[in-house]
């Protein structure tokens, strides 16, 4: 045979054995479930002075919300080991004040102790702590120090931050929390008390806050000038303090997200899941796009504070608490925020264990599926209003003489992100 021949022969064979094999894996490709996350060990956890979206997301995608973990709620031992053993990268709430100023620099004190316990487990780990929509007298306890009134570049006293000048000068919402009223962002005695937060729990080694409603203090901000001030001010701390440069920010937003001229002023947005309970089907419920208020598909775009653009920032949702309802257990007990007359939490937690499993991997293939942009933060450790049970407290943990009231589901959370996020 013809030499040349011979070699078109040759390279017409390998060319058509190539084509057969794409073929093959483009084939293959199209029946396997596709999953958006890969396994702890090939994930990109890696941020400094900016986090990029991919990272940010693979976060987002193993968070879990664990009420005062750094206020020693629970057995602090035993949630060592449930983190470890879930594979936790983000722990909400891991500072949750709520009022109560009086004892901020004592738990200031025992945070900064067990901060470094839990990056001993995986150094990874994003702690959260939240700045409320919730002041309460009991500041006036707190002394403003003269690096805060600097950074404000407002005149150094040696005085304690003032409850009456946080708030709204209308009377709006004033002691809408019982006790507690809700500050007003314009209001420089806010600022300063938010930065004195904001850099007091950076300086410990937290790397997120969670600003809680914001839309309730900012009615007096329409444009954002005074929250884009303080929030500025803050990253700015951060980038010279913080043990990766940078503070990740996020709050709830029933509006969809705060936007100032193309800018985002989160990292990311945050809100409850807003469960909706199924009619007839006693404590059943679902998710549903459009149920109240709920921000599937609601997250607005722009450009993230790391400098990246986008249609829809990425977003966390979680079992809510708030309060129990006097007819828990009845259908359409006190309105749509409440399940089955419970607030979320408490609604979860009064379940059985194979409900409970079964619901939360419903939960996190349903957003998977609706909105990618949405991440589920799984229940780990959280308050609780549940009369019928009298429990105040939802651990996630495996039962043991540790914790005896352990609901046990870590290990379904385990499962749930070892197996990830399947997109269709």
């Amino acid at each position: 045979m013809n030499s040349s021949i011979q070699s078109f022969l040759v390279g017409f064979c390998i060319k058509k054995q190539i084509k057969f094999l794409l073929l093959t894996v483009i084939a293959l490709c199209l029946t396997i479930p596709v999953f958006a996350f890969s396994e702890p060990g090939k994930v990109n956890y890696k941020f400094n002075k900016k986090i990029s979206r991919e990272v940010l997301e693979n976060f987002l995608e193993r968070s879990v919300t664990m009420q005062n973990l750094l206020i020693g709620q629970g057995d602090f031992n035993d949630n060592l080991r449930m983190i470890k053993n879930m594979g936790v990268k983000f722990i909400g709430r891991s500072v949750c004040q709520w009022g109560d100023e009086a004892g901020l620099m004592k738990n200031l004190g025992l945070e900064k102790e067990l901060i470094p316990k839990v990056h001993a487990v995986d150094p990874n780990i994003i702690l959260q702590a939240c700045i409320f929509e919730i002041v309460t007298e009991q500041v006036n306890q707190v002394a403003v120090p003269a690096w805060a009134f600097t950074a404000l570049h407002m005149p150094v006293e040696q005085r304690n931050f003032r409850y009456a000048d946080m708030l709204y000068p209308d009377g709006k919402f004033k002691n809408h929390w019982g006790r507690g009223s809700v500050p007003d962002v314009s209001q420089p005695e806010t600022k300063l008390l938010f930065f004195f937060l904001a850099a007091s729990y950076i300086n410990i080694g937290i790397e997120a806050i969670h600003f809680g409603q914001v839309e309730l203090m900012n009615k007096n901000d329409k444009n954002l000038d005074h929250y884009a001030q303080i929030l500025t001010l803050i990253r700015s701390y951060a980038s010279k303090h913080a043990r990766r440069g940078m503070i990740i920010c996020d709050s709830h937003v029933p509006g969809g997200g705060f936007l100032k001229d193309g800018k985002l002023l989160m990292d990311f947005h945050s809100f409850p899941l807003r469960v909706m309970e199924v009619p007839g089907k006693p404590e059943d419920a679902i998710l549903k796009v459009g149920y109240t208020d709920a921000l599937f598909g609601r997250s607005k775009g722009g450009i993230s504070p790391s400098g990246w653009k986008c249609t829809n920032l990425p977003y966390l949702v979680e079992l809510d608490n708030y309060c129990g309802s006097k007819q828990p257990g009845e259908e359409k007990a006190a309105g749509s925020f409440w399940v089955w007359g419970y607030d979320e939490i408490s609604w979860f937690a009064h379940q059985d264990k194979a409900y409970r499993s079964k619901w939360l991997r419903y939960a996190y293939d349903w957003l998977a599926k609706t909105d990618l942009n949405g991440h589920l933060q799984m229940p780990a450790g959280r308050q609780t209003t549940s009369p019928l049970d009298k429990k105040r407290w939802y651990y996630a943990n495996n039962p043991s003489s540790a914790v005896p009231d352990g609901h046990g589901d870590e290990d379904t959370i385990r499962d749930i992100w070892k197996t990830g996020r399947i997109t269709k």
